[in-house]
């Protein structure tokens, strides 16, 4: 199996907040999303797209180490959308982080833009789905481009669309989240999850980390660095899975050599389905032990 990219927590971090910039060097967050929009006042655009880019120019000097360092461009039709996007395409970072993403003509224009910036190949596309319609059209999006890899849930927009509140257990958005993930897992792109607003309430944020990991989603943005431990924790295959996953294709391999097409791990049978989710764990463990 191909390695896999941990992306189990992006932390957003104010792309004019200089020292926030620097801080985040020595957070052990996977993914780090340098913002110009939300976190970002109107008459502090323009020097945030500079600071941003310089912190781009110095994480592919190596100063963030492993860290996917991608750059959130405010969205389209905004009046600062255009420079954001032709600046984060020359400074070529892992990824440029598009809101409102609505439909395949959305990435299509996204691509177009970087492509002609000279972004490099490497910088790739990560579509924020926020809205009724995106949820709707969420398939379509994931497979619009091969430069997109990464949907992100932007759970706080989709619940003020749908004028639900915010509940634990996130029973209003459900639907949405279900079909996202439905559309990623179809076209093999990543997924990642919203964020979760009380930042003091670390027990309710690892619940909703919990849930996140139990549906499938690969990892979770997060908006202050104290998520980002419980966050890699619950993402993480634990010490149990990994030792069952070995279990199962040692259990495989042997059946495979002595002729049989059946294997058993305690008294469980293991098909093709338990062998390819015993891969994936491992190499997830694998790529995380490599950060």
């Amino acid at each position: 199996m191909t390695q896999l990219r941990p992306r189990r927590s992006v932390l957003y971090l104010p792309g004019a907040n200089e020292r926030a910039l620097e801080k985040a060097k020595t957070i052990p967050a996977d993914g780090l999303i340098l913002d110009l929009e939300d976190a970002v006042a109107p008459d502090m655009k323009s020097a945030a797209r500079e600071r941003v880019c310089q912190a781009v120019a110095a994480w592919r000097d190596g100063a963030y180490g492993g860290r996917e360092v991608a750059i959130r461009v405010n969205g389209i039709g905004t009046q600062w959308h255009a420079s954001d996007l032709a600046a984060a395409a020359k400074a070529g970072p892992a990824a440029v982080v598009v809101p409102k993403i609505g439909s395949a003509a959305d990435v299509h224009a996204i691509e177009k833009v970087l492509e002609t910036g000279g972004a490099p190949d490497t910088t790739t596309i990560w579509a924020m789905v926020e809205t009724p319609a995106a949820m709707l059209r969420a398939q379509e999006i994931a497979g619009a481009s091969q430069r997109l890899n990464v949907l992100v849930m932007g759970t706080n927009d989709l619940a003020k669309e749908l004028h639900a509140e915010h509940v634990p257990g996130r029973a209003p958005l459900l639907a949405g989240l279900g079909l996202a993930l439905l559309a990623a897992r179809a076209e093999g792109k990543a997924i990642l999850d919203g964020v979760y607003n009380d930042v003091q309430n670390l027990a309710g944020f690892e619940a909703e980390c919990g849930q996140g990991q139990q549906f499938g989603f690969d990892g979770k943005t997060l908006i202050h660095p104290t998520q980002v431990e419980p966050c890699n924790r619950v993402f993480s295959p634990t010490q149990q899975q990994i030792e069952e996953s070995r279990a199962v294709l040692d259990a495989w391999e042997s059946a495979l050599a002595e002729g049989r097409g059946v294997a058993t791990v305690n008294g469980r049978m293991i098909e093709n389905l338990h062998v390819d989710n015993a891969r994936r764990i491992l190499a997830v463990a694998e790529a995380i032990s490599k950060l």
